[in-house]
């Protein structure tokens, strides 16, 4: 039989990894491939931070391939091309890769797929990065979910319980490899050092996952359903981007908790509130396959009579927020934090995306593409769900006319200020009472930091206003 290429995208590992079982079990060499194809992603082709990541998790996958007595083909250029280039210098007889949600990349792939076959190739494909895939989850009409309760309720009864799959310790490789590119050549990190502050927490690739896994389980599980609405604190298991690159699968992360459970230390609301969290990364690819056009289009339609902001000022102020100079201490805290490590804590996603739709009425669109660009686990569908979710638009949204307001949130989960004065250390000197809004008492704001670009009590009336007149167009 012949050889086999083994496609891989964004499930950059070799445990449980089903395109790779599928591959090993044809008996044949495997001959592991990338194919860098930004275009075919198009509107929503990776950002800034994104890529690298990709960047240090290619390497990290080459090196676990050379251990096996393997190799990473790298290439660059359209994939339907490429792989049918590979085809023709390997004559390899199947290609096997692990499926993708996104709009772009599935119709991408679906091309691909009805290509080959059309050249004689046989081809597989397989899921590696949802416990359920869209289409299997459905309302008893046969319709999609668009509220997460019950798509959680129905996804908790199906969850998977089949054993994870182990790294293989040899793939076979062909007597002759095609030839490839370096990682490097792919030029995915910054021309400037923009992301030397992103890897302390981090070590991309598939070793680094498990480890920060470990690492969550046997320190922050416990106690997480309170501590990771705490921004101050490292409550959160900071999984996403190796989830997003699939350098960790979902399956792995389900068994490793429901193993934590079985020893009986362990609260039982702590680790399903975290299980909880992962099916919103579910109902977000969920979302997103079934309502295709939400990345650039509210899902709730009477959004798009919305009157956002389009004085001539609305520029300077979104500007003032992605560089954290908006005046409010947590909001610029939370756009520091991105800036300088590539992450930001959820609490704070939610309360900088508020003030932005809400206070300084600014698309939620906007917002939307700067975190893709700034953040290393940005996910096109977790990041349409979230910023849709804010902005009052999307399936199971808050309701639009809520408003957090940010003093309150600072108050309530940065009670002492700590994580304001880490990552906005001109207030660092302040006390607890003025930290968090430092323009209500008197000398206490700094003259290095800004004061308030909006008024929080006057924009959240403009708000409720500018909500009142879209639904009387509506």
């Amino acid at each position: 039989m012949t050889a086999c290429l083994l496609w891989f995208r964004r499930d950059l590992r070799l445990t449980d990894n089903p395109a790779l079982i599928a591959a090993l079990e044809r008996g044949t060499p495997v001959i592991p491939v990338y194919v860098h194809d930004p275009a075919s992603e198009d509107p929503w082709a990776p950002g800034a931070a994104s890529r690298s990541w990709l960047h240090h998790s290619l390497t990290a996958l080459a090196e676990d391939l050379a251990r096996r007595g393997s190799r990473l083909v790298v290439r660059s250029g359209p994939a339907l091309q490429t792989l049918r280039a590979l085809i023709g210098e390997t004559s390899a007889g199947a290609v096997a890769w692990n499926r993708l949600h996104e709009p772009a990349i599935a119709a991408r792939d679906a091309r691909i797929e009805a290509a080959l076959a059309s050249d004689g190739i046989e081809t597989s494909s397989h899921n590696a990065a949802l416990w359920s895939e869209p289409g299997q989850i459905a309302t008893g009409s046969g319709g999609p979910y668009r509220v997460f309760t019950p798509f959680w309720r129905a996804l908790a009864a199906r969850l998977p319980d089949a054993p994870v799959s182990p790294a293989p310790e040899r793939i076979p490789g062909p007597r002759q490899w095609p030839a490839g590119i370096a990682v490097e050549t792919l030029a995915l990190r910054p021309s400037i050092a923009w992301d030397q502050g992103f890897y302390d927490p981090w070590q991309p690739g598939e070793a680094g996952a498990y480890r920060r896994l470990r690492r969550f389980l046997d320190e922050d599980l416990r106690g997480y359903g309170d501590a990771r609405d705490r921004p101050a604190d490292d409550g959160c298991s900071r999984l996403s981007p190796h989830l997003h690159f699939g350098e960790i699968g979902p399956r792995q992360v389900l068994q490793a908790v429901r193993r934590a459970q079985a020893g009986g230390d362990l609260p039982e609301h702590d680790a399903e509130h975290f299980l909880r969290e992962l099916g919103w990364r579910e109902f977000a690819h969920h979302l997103l396959h079934h309502f295709p056009q939400t990345p650039d289009q509210p899902l709730n339609a009477a959004f798009a009579a919305m009157p956002w902001r389009r004085d001539r000022d609305h520029a300077a102020d979104l500007q003032a927020w992605q560089r954290g100079r908006t005046g409010i201490p947590i909001v610029d805290a939370g756009m520091r934090e991105l800036w300088a490590s590539g992450w930001m804590h959820n609490r704070v996603r939610m309360i900088v995306a508020s003030l932005l739709t809400k206070n300084l009425l600014i698309p939620w669109q906007q917002g939307a593409r700067w975190f893709w660009d700034t953040l290393v686990d940005a996910d096109l569908a977790s990041n349409t769900l979230g910023w849709q979710w804010v902005a009052g638009c999307g399936a199971d949204a808050a309701p639009y006319f809520r408003i957090f307001n940010p003093v309150l949130q600072s108050q309530k989960f940065d009670a002492g200020g700590r994580y304001i004065r880490r990552w906005v250390p001109e207030l660092a000197h302040l006390p607890d009472k003025a930290v968090h809004a430092p323009w209500t008492m008197r000398d206490a704001a700094p003259r290095d930091y800004p004061a308030p670009i909006v008024d929080l009590a006057a924009s959240r009336q403009r708000a409720l206003d500018a909500f009142a007149r879209m639904r009387e167009d509506g």
